[in-house]
């Protein structure tokens, strides 16, 4: 047995060993993700935003999934689309005659100005900027040279993925781009229908025009096939193999062309399997090529060597071993005036932070109106963000986290004192919340309050970071900070609060630490106390 170990970790040598030699462009992905490791930029910066922007942005209504939903009579189970075909028919006319083509032609982005939106990021403290590649409509908002549905060719006739490019890039920042193109034969299934019942019942939507049908209108020259894909009923093995290889050669272009530093992927695997993987491995060979390491981030919705795992609407529920990204927007995907918002800056943050305690980033889509500027509501509550970032920025970007994420009712349970100050019916809260699933577990700006005293930690260098999440003037307890417990960080020095300045009053015991937090106005805004320890971290 022995020998058997010694043989199989000399052949694992001798693979790695070859791997290391050969010229990046040979290197399969399992090589690459054998060798990868998150970069420390991506670990380091924390906090991006990102414009999940497109011609769905036209309609105001109807929910983010619009192009989809406006052939839909019944919605089904997918009630968030409910108000588009109403909306639709009341505003632009019936599928059959004003079809989703012509909502594209009607996204002009004529105020955009990606300089002004990246600098607005900047100053409110995103560490990088993602973009748009495409979404499930198969439209996609870059230069593609392999389909003519793009935004260079129709609506906008503006490289949208390109001008953020070079915007985030000209302010110090990373980019990254997303694609949500991996399942749009079967989304855009309805535009091949018509009507179920009214007086418009049979007629063919758009989906069923052809190129011949353009002749004389504003899409002369265009098929609609490129959009929607070739009709149900005339679909071949080989048109899907085709459509496959299109994507494959539009994402390789993406990757090469705009040279992303993070790529996500809308799907708990590679989109379309072997060509995903394959889009994957040219962007982390080219980095490797490029730096002699590989700087780039590959997000999927599921954990797979190689890449960083991405959480929709939702965080983990526990410290993760490996960096991840959480997700979120404000109402929508994109910007509807129908759906009420669900975060506020309070909810952000709360996500920000506990995210960062969690060995992980927050993304915060931005949802821009049509014509490329940010809601006023929006910008209000990334103002907010920025402000409070610039305050207590110190404790997110660059950190990392303790050996615990945090305290409180959701770590440990509801915390009470015997009368030898030890803690008791520690875990039964929490417990319970661990077994929930990550995506759609998002605090919101309709979820219940922390509890006064729900903490979370982070660090750097000799810093010790405590997040008081509901700060209230009076006694917070904090057991991991007791000096018997066995993730304290050891004797407190000094602790100071990030937002005054002043040195917080404090006392520390075998089962915990006693602190006077300060008074506050109304629900505030989380406080970080900053800690010293007699022997540094």
């Amino acid at each position: 047995m022995k020998y058997l170990l010694l043989i199989i970790l000399a052949n694992a040598f001798i693979l790695k060993t070859n791997a290391q030699q050969k010229n990046p462009d040979e290197l399969t992905w399992d090589e690459l993700a054998a060798r990868y490791e998150c970069p420390d930029w991506f670990r380091d910066a924390k906090f991006g935003m990102w414009f999940h922007w497109g011609p769905q942005a036209v309609p105001e209504n109807g929910g983010g999934w619009y192009a989809r939903h406006m052939y839909m009579q019944d919605v089904g189970s997918e009630t968030f689309g409910e108000n588009a075909y109403a909306f639709h028919n009341l505003k632009y006319g019936h599928p059959s005659e004003f079809g989703f083509k012509d909502i594209i032609n009607l996204w002009k982005a004529e105020n955009f100005d990606a300089g002004e939106l990246v600098r607005f990021c900047k100053s409110n403290g995103a560490r990088y900027i993602v973009s748009l590649a495409n979404h499930h409509d198969h439209f996609d908002c870059f230069a593609s040279t392999h389909h003519p549905w793009n935004s260079v060719n129709v609506g906008p006739k503006r490289d949208i993925v390109g001008e953020l490019a070079a915007a985030a890039r000209k302010e110090g920042l990373k980019f990254g781009a997303t694609s949500h193109d991996n399942r749009h034969w079967s989304w855009w299934m309805p535009a091949f229908g018509s009507d179920i019942k009214g007086e418009k019942k049979g007629i063919p939507y758009d989906g069923r025009l052809t190129k011949a049908d353009g002749k004389g209108t504003w899409w002369e020259g265009l098929d609609p096939a490129d959009l929607y894909g070739p009709v149900p009923e005339m679909r071949t093995p080989e048109m899907e193999r085709q459509m496959k290889e299109n994507w494959l050669e539009r994402h390789l272009e993406l990757v090469d062309k705009y040279e992303p530093d993070l790529l996500y992927y809308d799907s708990y695997e590679f989109s379309y399997g072997e060509y995903g993987k394959e889009v994957a491995r040219r962007l982390h060979s080219n980095s490797l090529k490029e730096y002699g390491r590989i700087e780039t981030v590959m997000c999927i919705k599921s954990e797979m060597p190689g890449t960083v795992e991405e959480i929709e609407c939702g965080g983990s529920n526990v410290l993760e071993d490996q960096p991840w990204q959480s997700e979120i927007t404000s109402t929508d995907w994109f910007y509807k005036k129908d759906r009420l918002p669900v975060h506020n800056a309070q909810s952000i943050l709360e996500m920000l932070i506990n995210a960062v305690c969690k060995n992980g980033n927050l993304l915060l889509n931005i949802e821009l109106n049509p014509d490329g500027t940010i809601p006023p509501e929006q910008r209000e509550i990334v103002n907010i963000v920025g402000d409070w970032l610039k305050v207590n920025g110190e404790a997110i970007y660059g950190t990392r986290p303790w050996k615990v994420y945090g305290d409180g009712l959701t770590v440990r349970g509801r915390i009470e004192r015997d009368a030898g100050g030890e803690i008791r019916n520690a875990g039964a809260i929490a417990a319970e919340i661990q077994k929930e699933g990550l995506h759609f577990n998002q605090r919101t700006n309709r979820s219940a309050p922390y509890a006064h005293n729900e903490v979370r930690y982070s660090v750097k260098g000799e810093d010790f970071y405590i997040f008081v999440l509901n700060p209230a003037p009076g006694e917070l307890i904090v057991p991991s900070l007791g000096l018997n417990d066995p993730d304290s960080p050891g004797k407190l020095k000094t602790l100071e609060c990030l937002y005054n300045d002043e040195m917080i009053p404090f006392k520390q015991s075998p089962g915990y630490a006693s602190i006077t937090m300060p008074g506050v106005n109304g629900r505030s805004y989380p406080v970080v106390l900053k800690a010293r320890f007699v022997n540094p971290l």
